[in-house]
């Protein structure tokens, strides 16, 4: 398959798909350390059947994104952020840790070789950048593999639900995505191989997405899809957001308590969100990497509707946050220090 030129994509039409571009990083781990890693432009990955990543499960990933100024210039968003949970995740699933620097390096190596690639400013697209890490080598017993592979790839991408900042509709499920003690805060693949049923459910009952719900009572909001959940309260006075053990630590959401908090003036909480008791907000949200912010515009619940600012139109707290978020990213809103880094 021929490799995707900038002048083959039609950046003010992206979806979220997948696109061959000329290149991206990888590097092993092999006898308790890690190469150099190079970049390349070979998109298959070469692996023993034996590898843990096939029968066990043993990988992580990433999401990150690259934006394209006003200026012309490319920057990352918190990628230092992305490193770190990527650690996390990787001590987990009994994975070798990959340095935070050369993790951002590698990043920005992938990202300048795709440049053309960067959707323009303006197009409301952003280069979506893939790190993976995946057990490999010639394994067959339930143990942690002795070798590891670490690549980032990239591609172009539009919003990640239909319709971008409109209000889309979502409904509960009756699927777990992850248990309390399980690996929700990991971002592993297992975690969404078990929201493939639950959410193509959702998706041909008509809804953006499902709700997931604790796993314990399925009384309280923990994720929505892969996303996480926030609301503002009737007053418009306060940003909430659920805690548990089993939700992935969204680099977006708290970066949106921040915001809130420091920007907006708002009162922050994370805490229980009980499925019962929504209409205390006047306001909901799904935020994440890919989602950015998706706005909810109602919640689906054994058969009740909760409508919350509109099914239309985006709430002026949301809108105000997305702007505040959207103009760091894109360097057009000064944000605090570290949260952005330079593709020189």
């Amino acid at each position: 398959m021929a490799k995707v030129k900038a002048s083959d994509i039609d950046f003010d039409n992206l979806g979220f798909d997948y696109f061959d571009l000329p290149y991206r990083f990888q590097a092993t781990w092999k006898d308790g350390k890690w190469s150099e890693g190079e970049l390349t432009q070979d998109n298959e990955v070469h692996i023993n059947e034996g590898s843990t990543v096939l029968h066990y499960g043993q990988s992580d990933f990433e999401g990150m994104k690259a934006y394209r100024t006003k200026d012309g210039s490319v920057q990352l968003f918190r990628p230092d952020r992305n490193a770190a949970r990527m650690q996390n995740s990787c001590e987990r699933l009994l994975m070798p840790k990959f340095p935070t620097d050369k993790f951002v390096d590698a990043v920005k190596q992938v990202v300048k070789a795709n440049e053309d690639s960067v959707p323009p400013y303006g197009s409301g697209g952003t280069l979506y950048v893939r790190p993976i890490m995946m057990g490999v080598g010639g394994n067959i017993g339930v143990h942690p593999a002795d070798e590891y592979l670490f690549r980032i790839f990239a591609m172009p991408v539009g919003a990640y639900f239909k319709g971008g900042m409109t209000p889309t509709n979502f409904t509960t499920s009756e699927y777990d995505r992850a248990a309390h003690k399980g690996t929700g805060q990991s971002k592993v693949g297992g975690n969404y191989a078990a929201s493939l049923l639950p959410g193509d459910q959702a998706h041909k009952a008509g809804y953006s997405d499902c709700i997931y719900l604790d796993p314990v009572e399925h009384k309280k909001i923990e994720e929505v899809g892969s996303a996480n959940f926030f609301g503002i309260t009737k007053d418009g006075k306060k940003f909430v957001t659920p805690k548990s053990p089993s939700i992935l630590p969204s680099i977006t959401k708290y970066s949106l308590l921040y915001l809130a908090e420091h920007e907006l003036g708002l009162e922050v909480e994370e805490g229980d969100v009980y499925i019962d008791q929504l209409d205390r907000f006047s306001e909901a949200g799904a935020c994440g990497t890919a989602a950015v912010i998706s706005p909810v515009g109602a919640i689906e619940h054994n058969g009740n509707k909760h409508v919350f600012y509109s099914e239309t139109e985006v709430g002026p707290v949301t809108q105000k946050l997305y702007d505040t978020l959207t103009g760091i990213q894109f360097g057009d809103v000064k944000g605090p220090e570290g949260w952005v880094v330079k593709v020189d």
